[in-house]
């Protein structure tokens, strides 16, 4: 990909904004098919169409793109992340490739080793034991001992649980008391929540803004323009969710869209008073399925109890409510079956309180919703909701191996993630990482959802594409963006792919678009094995924020 910049036109002030054009590649658009450039003014799309006919504009841009081949497409949303949990993991000590329980803490003993934090809370992420040949975390002594006796706080892979060292617990207020306290292993619930906050809080103001910073350029690098960032009480800060919106607001790197999660009123006034787009994101109903804290309806394959319910259908109707009244989007996290089940009855009654069409309008938000049947599925079609999901969570979890089966055995694991059934009635579907519990990668999440590890839950390379780009846009009311057409805003990516194809991954999926003669735009082949597309460049309303290296 090349570029030049033509000669200076008449003085700023007497022209309108600065125009680009893209020429010499392929241009992902439902505008022309075949596009192959592209005309930029500001911060908008103008024109796409052909080499030939943009030699019309050649005279007059400020700026030509030769793309050499390249794929232009619409810039990623990732709409669930937690940006400064990511920088630290991307900054600080990342578990998630130790193969076994002694080398996550010889991992964490050099870690530590490399600190110079006096007073501080050392923070790390992504260990799982079930992934670990000893199936076990480890114990405090052994924690400790790895610590040298430092604070430290480990999350494990799906953040719903975490190890403390002794001295970070000592720091956490009645910590012993709160449910979910265990005195010698991972703590979950309240008493996760508790020394989370406790790690964070400690953080210094420039260790915040350099986690933000690198969560944010490795977002711009994956060709990643916008993140919805969930935000609350139980897993950041006001002052973390501010410094972020700020920090994104400088124009430097991805657009940001925060969510807060707090129930009610108070919820409502403080998402306001922040800016965000709404009062939800990871507001809990329940907690994970790696964590035994996910909420379900028969007990786990391999613990005697459901999980836990943080939330009642009662207090999901009555933020809902609150949350219609003011014209804001609400939201929650909710993964178990009997979690998912209380949020569809709550949604239900916020409906017959304040009106079912007010709120479908507000295309209130599940994050995750793992566990549904076709009840529920239809459900979410009738209420308006909008399904915010991880297809990377079906990657690092699913298949007759893995996680999921071990929890919950081989049925129940089979129905976990039914994108193909969510999309036939009409749910919107919105794709996100939810990072750090798993990496930022939209070319990786949109092959996880069109490879599903259950055939029948799979769905085309196509949709997954667009639940990753204009599902994003669509989850926060802003169905005209998330594509290349004039009009829409100019966040893009411009990609090193070859083989552009139109592909359903088997038969279940419909295929009649590949035939050439449909005229249906080309996307990279995701074929389990074959290497992702690399981003050459990512704009964000017409503003270069990443480019790579030549």
């Amino acid at each position: 990909m090349t570029e030049r910049t033509l000669p200076p036109g008449p003085p700023a002030g007497r022209r309108g904004p600065r125009t680009v054009l893209l020429r010499g590649g392929a241009v992902y658009s439902p505008a022309d098919p075949f596009a192959t450039a592209m005309l930029v003014e500001g911060g908008h799309v103008a024109w796409v169409g052909s080499d030939g006919a943009a030699e019309a504009y050649a005279q007059t841009a400020d700026e030509i793109v030769e793309l050499d081949g390249a794929l232009v497409t619409p810039a990623f949303v990732d709409a669930h992340v937690h940006a400064t949990s990511t920088g630290l993991a991307l900054t600080g000590l990342d578990l998630t490739g130790s193969a076994s329980l002694a080398a996550a803490l010889d991992s964490l003993t050099a870690f530590v080793d490399a600190q110079d934090v006096p007073g501080g809370v050392l923070i790390g992420h992504g260990w799982d034991e079930t992934r670990w040949p000893e199936g076990r975390p480890p114990t405090l002594a052994e924690l400790d001992a790895a610590a040298r006796g430092a604070a430290v706080y480990l999350s494990r892979t799906d953040v719903h649980s975490a190890l403390a060292t002794s001295a970070l617990r000592e720091l956490t207020e009645d910590l012993a008391g709160r449910p979910g306290h265990h005195a010698d292993g991972p703590l979950t619930r309240d008493a996760h929540h508790a020394v989370r906050q406790t790690a964070l809080a400690r953080l210094t103001p420039e260790q915040r803004a350099r986690a933000q910073r690198a969560a944010l350029a490795r977002a711009a690098e994956l060709g990643i323009g916008a993140l919805h960032e969930c935000a609350g009480p139980e897993i950041s800060s006001e002052e973390d969710l501010a410094a972020l919106l700020a920090l994104a607001a400088g124009g430097e790197g991805p657009e940001v869209f925060g969510y807060w999660g707090e129930l009610g009123e108070r919820g409502v006034e403080t998402a306001r008073r922040l800016g965000a787009v709404g009062a939800g994101g990871d507001l809990f109903v329940d907690g994970a399925i790696g964590s035994h804290t996910a909420c379900l309806h028969a007990s786990y394959a391999d613990a005697d109890h459901t999980g836990t319910a943080y939330l009642t259908a009662e207090q999901v109707a009555d933020h809902v409510a609150a949350c219609t009244a003011a014209g804001l989007q609400a939201g929650f996290h909710a993964i178990g079956d009997a979690a998912v089940a209380a949020v569809v009855e709550g949604v239900r009654t916020a409906g017959e309180r304040v009106g079912a069409g007010r709120v479908r309008a507000l295309r209130h938000r599940v994050e995750h919703a793992e566990a549904l049947d076709d009840k529920t599925v239809a459900a979410f079609a009738e209420l308006g909701l909008t399904a915010s999901v991880q297809p990377a969570f079906d990657a690092a979890w699913g298949g007759p191996e893995g996680m999921y089966v071990q929890r919950l055995g081989a049925e129940r694991a089979a129905a976990l993630n039914p994108f193909a059934a969510l999309l036939r009635v009409g749910v919107p579907l919105a794709f996100g990482s939810d990072a750090p519990v798993t990496p930022l990668d939209p070319w990786g999440a949109v092959r996880a959802a069109a490879f599903h590890r259950t055939p029948e839950h799979r769905i085309s390379v196509r949709a997954a594409f667009t639940a990753h780009t204009r599902g994003g846009w669509r989850a926060i009311g802003r169905d005209h963006d998330g594509v290349l057409v004039p009009g829409a805003v100019a966040s893009y990516a411009i990609w090193a792919a070859d083989d552009l194809v139109v592909q359903a991954p088997d038969s279940r999926v419909a295929g009649w678009s590949t035939d050439p003669r449909s005229g249906t735009p080309g996307l990279p082949d995701l074929t389990p094995g074959r290497p992702l597309p690399v981003c050459l460049r990512t704009v964000v309303l017409g503003r270069t924020v990443y480019r790579a290296a030549e």
